[in-house]
């Protein structure tokens, strides 16, 4: 047997393990694998180690630290858990393993299950619903907060509400949150709070947990109580990357419990610092207006006179008056004394002198004479020259070259043969005399007639 051949192809190892590894991650989706965890172990990495069994077999598994950092409880030796994995291979090894992209505790399936049903049902009533959604008060009267007096959230909110705003009252409704009863009786203290009205708005609030701790925040008859509360309702429950129901049905959903405490709290030291620039601008525009007044008032106090002072000025002006009056007969009589003197003035020169009117008479007679021969011969001169520009178009001058005029006894031109009429009487127009004839013929288009 010849175990030689030229088509054969010989794979290293490293590239046996490369398509290994590519078959596989293309062979399996993502899935659910549910089993025992054992030999877990975390590295200093962040990057956890362990195998998931049953009682017939086992599969290596390795959680890198992003996602172990999602990881919302302890894996521990013998827990059973449900994961979420990518089928791969090690190819440094050769080991076949999950690659983990999240990781619970076993039963939680059906938690979610749960969870996706009342979420889709709610959603299609409407609780969901934007429109639905109150804004917060900006400067609440009080502030009410549904929680356990035990838990760490509600020391959280209150710490954030007294470094926001010292002197915001807060009512305590409390409740547990966390057990099989505390649904119930977190319902129970919303609608406490919903009735008796006591503040503007209300935060439900606990800190982080598993799925299960939160549990009670997914409860349908939680989610009713609050969205028939009164007030707006600020949610507040777990960490930023959960999400309850409760977070949903809210007016407003925080990421965490100080987070909704500073969403329905005006800031103390922002309000002052606004009110602080505000008074800036009052006061400086109370100064502006102040000044602009005061010139105003500069300017009136230059224009206000003295009674004295006025009446001083009044009594001036009469006296000049007075002395103006007493001047006016003396002036008005030089005035007229004048122009009485240059109106006789003016006639001395009008007044004829005979001698001197006789001499211009006869002058202006000698340049009539000698003016009337030199006029006379210019219009003649031009009477010949219009004359002889007119000569062309003188009728008697076109009947002088041998042509006739053609009329009728009204004096209407005849300019076509076609305009004349047997029998009808005409006026033949020679240079040097009339002639009255008959029309006998037309002899037609050429303009020929017998007459």
């Amino acid at each position: 047997m010849n175990l030689s051949s030229t088509n054969s192809v010989i794979l290293t190892v490293s590239e046996l393990n490369r398509r290994a590894k590519t078959l596989l991650e293309s062979s399996f989706p993502l899935l659910w694998v549910a089993g025992e965890i054992s030999n877990f172990k975390r590295y200093d990495s962040g990057h956890c180690y362990f195998s998931i069994k049953d009682t017939n077999a086992q599969v290596r598994c390795v959680m890198f630290r992003n996602r172990a950092a999602l990881l919302d409880f302890q894996p521990r030796e013998g827990m059973q858990v449900e994961a979420r994995a990518l089928v791969s291979l090690y190819e440094a090894r050769g080991d076949f393993q999950l690659t983990i992209e999240a990781l619970r505790p076993a039963g939680l399936g059906a938690l979610f299950a749960a969870y996706e049903k009342l979420k889709q049902k709610l959603e299609n009533e409407g609780l969901f619903a934007t429109e639905r959604k109150r804004a917060l008060p900006v400067f609440p009267r009080a502030v009410g907060i549904v929680t356990s007096p035990a838990a760490a959230a509600l020391s959280d909110v209150i710490a954030a509400l007294q470094r926001r705003m010292p002197s915001l009252p807060i009512i305590l409704y409390p409740t547990p949150v966390q057990g099989l009863d505390a649904a119930p009786q977190i319902a129970n203290a919303i609608h406490k709070a919903s009735e008796r009205k006591e503040v503007d708005v209300l935060i439900v609030c606990r800190g982080g947990g598993s799925l299960e701790d939160l549990w009670a925040f997914n409860e349908e008859i939680v989610a009713r109580a609050i969205a028939s509360c009164t007030m707006p309702v600020v949610s507040g429950v777990g960490h930023e990357t959960d999400f309850s129901i409760a977070d949903f049905v809210a007016d407003i959903r925080a990421a965490t419990p100080t987070a909704a405490a500073e969403l329905v709290s005006p800031n103390r030291s922002e309000w002052l610092a606004r009110l602080e620039r505000q008074q800036g601008r009052m006061h400086r525009a109370i100064e502006r207006q102040i000044q602009s007044k005061m010139q105003q008032l500069d300017g009136v106090s230059r224009r206000l006179q003295h009674p004295g002072e006025r009446l001083r000025r009044q009594k001036t002006h009469l006296q000049e008056l007075s002395r103006r009056l007493q001047l006016a007969p003396a002036r008005t009589l030089e005035k007229n004394h004048y122009q009485l003197k240059q109106l006789s003035l003016n006639l001395s020169h009008l007044k004829p002198h005979p001698g001197r009117q006789q001499e211009r008479l006869q002058h202006l007679s000698r340049q009539l004479l000698q003016a009337m021969p030199r006029q006379l011969k210019q219009q003649r001169q031009k009477l010949a020259m219009l004359a002889a520009r007119l000569e062309p178009w003188n009728p008697q001058s076109v009947l002088a070259r041998g042509y006739t005029l053609v009329t009728r006894p009204d004096g209407q031109l005849v300019r076509h043969g076609a305009q004349l009429k047997h029998d009808e009487p005409l006026l033949l127009q020679f240079a040097d005399s009339t002639a009255d004839v008959r029309v006998i013929k037309n002899l037609g288009e050429q303009g020929k007639l017998g007459i």
